[in-house]
């Protein structure tokens, strides 16, 4: 399935795109309407995860059998992230192309900001290194601000303090129900579902605090600052989330693509690993990081005030959200 939440007359729901996304099944009422009781598994995608198999066939009843009652125009709705907020998020780093690239982007406008006009790249510097060499021995996350989720179709307010703005073109998974010490093997079975992720990043507040060696803060942290969506599409509808085409534009020029076959980690390397002494609970959601080319500072182009971002991944669909600066 691709279930949606939405909102429709002041109420926010739980659905299902049909008719290749033009439409959306109300859950809940196609259950109430065909048992004459509610279904509190179906009154939001948390509750529909945390009620496990037998939650999922209700829903998947509901879509088969939705009288055109229950069905509503997409344009008649407004979409919301698939859970919002999620109970936990945590954004990872798999792509080891974008590591590099974005390293040595940085470089590169470190040098122009000196006045150097002949660029040449010296390799990563020793702390990169040191980053580089435990990327590939050990995935690597930080806990994103899970209050700032927000849907397609929303704005993106600019934080104030910052000056250069960029989008990161990520999809990720949520998980379906508790994962404690898993093994990579067994992973998979603890995936629910996947959808697009745009980590919008404020790069200059980002670049003075890792400094610190605390992981991101203010470069992360501001309200509206992670979009999410359009849909939630169940593990069994995406047998192979390791080959999907990542696309990113801005104002519908392609500013770059990926593949997810690239990642160094897949979300099962990620759930054995962040599971091990620790419980992940049902809707958690793990971000897969930024592909190669998968955001403006790898091309050294930086976002401004009106732009459109576009994500599109395959199978998932298109997540679209407008960056403003406030007066």
């Amino acid at each position: 399935m691709r279930l949606v939440t939405f909102e429709h007359e002041g109420r926010r729901r739980a659905g299902a795109f049909i008719d290749g996304d033009t439409r959306v099944v109300d859950l809940a009422a196609v259950h109430q309407q065909r048992h004459g009781a509610p279904a509190s598994a179906l009154g939001d995608i948390l509750s529909l995860i945390e009620g496990g198999d037998d939650a999922l066939d209700m829903a998947m009843e509901a879509v088969k059998s939705a009288p055109e009652a229950a069905i509503l125009s997409r344009a008649d709705v407004r979409l919301r992230a698939p859970i919002q907020p999620p109970p936990q998020m945590r954004d990872c780093s798999t792509f080891e192309t974008h590591q590099r690239q974005a390293y040595a982007a940085g470089r590169a406008m470190r040098a122009r900001a000196k006045g150097v006009e002949v660029i040449e790249d010296t390799g990563p510097s020793e702390a990169e290194q040191r980053i580089l060499d435990l990327f590939v021995k050990q995935p690597l996350y930080y806990k994103a601000n899970r209050f700032s989720v927000i849907g397609t179709e929303e704005t993106v307010i600019w934080p104030a303090y910052s000056r250069m703005m960029d989008f990161e073109l990520e999809f990720g998974c949520y998980i379906k129900k508790a994962a404690k010490d898993v093994p990579v093997e067994k992973a998979r079975d603890y995936i629910f579902g996947y959808t697009i992720y745009n980590d919008f990043s404020a790069r200059d507040a980002q670049a003075v605090e890792m400094i610190g060696q605390l992981g991101p803060s203010k470069g992360k942290d501001f309200d509206t600052g992670n979009a999410m969506g359009p849909c939630l599409v169940t593990a069994d509808e995406m047998p192979n989330p390791y080959d999907l085409t990542m696309i990113a534009r801005v104002n519908g020029e392609e500013w770059g693509r990926g593949n997810s076959g690239t990642m160094h980690w897949k979300f099962e390397d990620l759930i054995a690993f962040i599971s091990r002494s620790e419980t992940l609970h049902p809707g958690e959601f793990l971000g897969s990081g930024t592909v190669g080319n998968g955001c403006g500072l790898e091309a050294q182009r930086f976002l401004k005030s009106g732009d459109e971002v576009e994500l599109e991944v395959s199978g998932i669909g298109v997540l679209r959200n407008r960056i403003v600066r406030e007066a």
